[in-house]
């Protein structure tokens, strides 16, 4: 199977996060994704983007953008989440088990966790000045 790619960018809004959704559904289904596989990939492509808009840029900020590049071959699918806004650490997020931040009543550092456990892989790179970019691959499983 040949490699392909899709980009979609938008104004940094929440208003665009259904928008987002269907395009990483639509990749995903492109791939061979099962409608389970799909929803798990779009929910976590959801979480990184209302990341971006939430801390990266403070709110919705239409003056800003969200791109979103999704590939896949036979083996993977790849969804890079890219922003200029202001970065993070993600060492620095606490690692609690879930029943405990809930215990805490506390919700940050749920969705570095939902996107990690959705994603078989997922690297964050930040160019302070110029860029962040999440790169989130989730495993083709042939016959799953």
């Amino acid at each position: 199977m040949p490699s392909f790619d899709f980009l979609l960018q938008v104004p940094s809004s929440t208003d665009n996060l259904a928008m987002i959704r269907d395009f990483v559904a639509k990749v995903g289904e492109k791939a061979g994704f099962d409608e389970k596989e799909v929803t798990k990939l779009a929910l976590a492509v959801d979480e990184a983007c209302s990341n971006v808009i939430e801390h990266a840029y403070g709110g919705n900020n239409a003056n800003k953008e969200v791109r979103v590049r999704g590939s896949f071959d036979a083996e993977q699918v790849v969804v890079e989440v890219v922003d200029t806004g202001r970065g993070f650490d993600p060492g620095q997020i606490p690692v609690k088990d879930v029943e405990q931040l809930v215990r805490e009543r506390r919700s940050g550092g749920l969705g570095w966790r939902l996107i990690r456990s959705i994603m078989d892989e997922v690297q964050y790179q930040m160019v302070p000045g110029e860029k962040n970019e999440l790169r989130m691959v989730k495993k083709i499983r042939k016959g799953a």
